[in-house]
């Protein structure tokens, strides 16, 4: 049997000697066997912890963002929001709120960042993103309150643009 031997100078190592001192008394298959139930853990945790909300066929929501949704790291929160979203579509997303400063991002079916805004053109503390999409699949809208504020009530609307 393959199994660990322990040297003092070495440390642990693999050896074909199964009347050495220190052995484990396990090969690497009992190892391989340990750690493979390890690896899925992660997307397991994940799936459990990070449900994103679907956003209604409405294309409209009405909401409030508070300290029990995503923490930020920067004192703040955000909420999300799953929308499939398809490649060439133009959007129009806005997130108003009389309670706290918005910020709006956009998220790719891969999670990275596509579009974000702060403050909408007209000066307000509110959001809004106009764009085209360039990539088919689930994407997330994020609902993020600016600075160190624990949110309030807000609303989010997607309208999908048409040419005419």
């Amino acid at each position: 049997m393959v199994g660990l031997n322990y040297n003092e100078y070495n440390g642990f190592h693999p050896h074909n000697n199964p009347h050495s001192s220190y052995s484990l008394g396990f090969g690497w298959i009992s190892i391989l066997a340990f750690m493979i139930p390890l690896v899925g853990l992660p997307g397991l945790a994940q799936s459990r912890f990070y449900n994103p909300l679907p956003f209604p066929p409405s294309g409209n929501v009405v909401d409030t963002l508070s300290n029990q949704d995503i923490p930020t790291g920067l004192g703040s929160f955000a909420r999300d929001y799953q929308v499939t979203l398809q490649k060439g579509e133009q959007v129009s997303i806005e997130l108003t709120s009389t309670q706290f400063d918005t910020i709006l991002t956009l998220l790719t079916p891969d999670g990275s960042t596509f579009a974000e805004n702060d403050d909408g053109p007209n000066g307000s503390s509110n959001s809004l993103l106009l764009t085209r999409i360039h990539e088919s699949g689930s994407h997330i809208i994020r609902v993020q309150a600016f600075g160190r504020s624990p949110g309030g009530s807000f609303t989010l609307t997607l309208t999908k643009l048409r040419s005419i």
